[in-house]
C-alpha cells in the first residue's frame, strides 16, 4: 500500500480529515478531529503510527518485524507499521480499521453520535 492508497483508504472511512499540525511533513489521519493515523512524509520508508489495543500491539510486533512500537508515541498503545514490508495488503488494512474504530470508541458521546449520522 503506498501514500495514495492509504489516503484514499481513510478518506473512505466517515468523519476523516487530515492535515500536518506538527510541520509540513508530518501527516495526521483524524476522526472527527482526534488522530487515528500519523506518517512522516520524509522518511525513506513509508511508515505508519497505528494506534491499536496493547495485547494485540505485543503479538503484532512479534508475529512481525514490520510492526514496533509507536516512533515518537505511546509505546503500549501504538504502533509503527512498515507498509512497503511483506505485510499483505489486507493486513494493513485491518490496522488502519482498528486504529480508527479505536479512537471513534473513545469520542465523546456527542462526537459518536455526529459521526454516526454522517
Amino acid at each position: 500500500m503506498d501514500i495514495e492508497e492509504f489516503r484514499a483508504y481513510c478518506f473512505a472511512k466517515k468523519g476523516v480529515t487530515e492535515d500536518f499540525p506538527f510541520d509540513e511533513v508530518t501527516l495526521c489521519m483524524r476522526v472527527m478531529g482526534k488522530i487515528f493515523a500519523i506518517t512522516g512524509l520524509d522518511r525513506e520508508r513509508f511508515q505508519v503510527n497505528l494506534k491499536c489495543d496493547p495485547d494485540y500491539a505485543v503479538e503484532l510486533r512479534e508475529q512481525y518485524p514490520e510492526v514496533q512500537p509507536g516512533w515518537h508515541m505511546n509505546k503500549t498503545h501504538w504502533n509503527t507499521v512498515d507498509f512497503e514490508g511483506s505485510l499483505s495488503f489486507q493486513l494493513l488494512c485491518r490496522l488502519i480499521d482498528q486504529s480508527y474504530d479505536l479512537v471513534a470508541k473513545s469520542l465523546k458521546k456527542a462526537e459518536r453520535e455526529a459521526l454516526e449520522k454522517l
